[in-house]
C-alpha cells in the first residue's frame, strides 16, 4: 500500500505543480485580490479534491467489485491516458512561454473565493479522467476501497500546500520571475512521473490478458 500511495503521490503533487487550471485559478486570484482570497480559493480547490477521492474510491470501487473484469480494462485505457497526457506535459516545454497569468481584479467575498476553486476543480474535464486513472493504478495494486479513500486527504495536503505556496508567490513581486525559471524543470518532472505510472499500468494490464 505504502509503494502504490507513494508513487501516486509523487505523481498527482508534480500535476498540481505544473500550469493548469486550479494552479492559474490560484495565481490569478492572488495577483488580483491579495493573498487571503487566494487562500480561500485554495480550501476550495482541498474540499473538491476529497470529494473527486470518495466519488471514485466508492463508484469505481462498486463498478470493480460487480465487474471484476473492467479493472483489466481500465489499466489499459488509464495506462493509455496517463501515458497520453505525459507526452503532452513534456511537449509543452519546447512550445514556448509558460500560460500567461491575468489577474482577477472583479471584487470576491470569502464564500465566492471558497467557491472559486471548489468549482475549478469540480467541472474540470480532466479532473474525471485523471482521478479515474490514478483509482485504477491503486485499484489494481491491490488496495480497498477504504485504502484509495484514504488517499484523497493526502492529495488534498499536498494540493493546499502547492497551491497555497502559489498563492502566496504570486501575492508578491517576485511571483512572476520565479514561476517563468521553474515551471519547465516541474512539467518535465510531471510528464515522467504520470509516464511511468501509465507505462505501470499497461504492463499490469498485459499480465491479465496472460494470466
Amino acid at each position: 500500500m505504502l509503494e502504490a500511495f507513494l508513487a501516486a503521490w509523487i505523481g498527482v503533487a508534480l500535476a498540481q505543480a505544473s500550469p493548469g487550471p486550479n494552479m492559474m485559478a490560484v495565481a490569478a486570484v492572488a495577483l488580483g485580490q491579495g493573498r487571503k482570497a487566494a487562500l480561500l480559493v485554495v480550501t476550495g480547490i482541498g474540499t473538491g479534491t476529497l470529494v473527486w477521492a470518495a466519488a471514485v474510491s466508492f463508484g469505481l470501487g462498486a463498478l470493480f467489485a460487480a465487474f471484476p473484469l473492467l479493472l483489466s480494462a481500465l489499466k489499459f485505457a488509464g495506462g493509455l491516458y496517463l501515458v497520453f497526457i505525459a507526452g503532452k506535459s513534456l511537449r509543452t516545454i519546447f512550445s514556448g512561454g509558460a500560460t500567461a497569468v491575468t489577474a482577477t481584479t472583479a471584487p470576491l467575498n470569502d464564500l465566492a473565493a471558497w467557491r472559486r476553486g471548489f468549482f475549478v476543480v469540480m467541472t474540470n474535464p480532466k479532473a474525471v479522467l485523471m482521478w479515474s486513472a490514478l483509482a485504477t493504478f491503486l485499484f489494481g495494486a491491490g488496495l480497498s476501497k477504504i485504502q484509495v479513500l484514504a488517499f484523497g486527504p493526502l492529495v488534498a495536503l499536498s494540493a493546499m500546500t502547492i497551491y497555497g505556496a502559489y498563492g502566496l508567490l504570486f501575492s508578491t513581486g517576485m511571483a512572476m520571475r520565479t514561476y517563468s525559471r521553474f515551471w519547465r524543470r516541474i512539467e518535465a518532472a510531471f510528464g515522467l512521473a504520470f509516464g511511468a505510472l501509465g507505462a505501470t499500468l499497461l504492463v499490469w494490464g498485459i499480465r491479465d490478458l496472460r494470466g
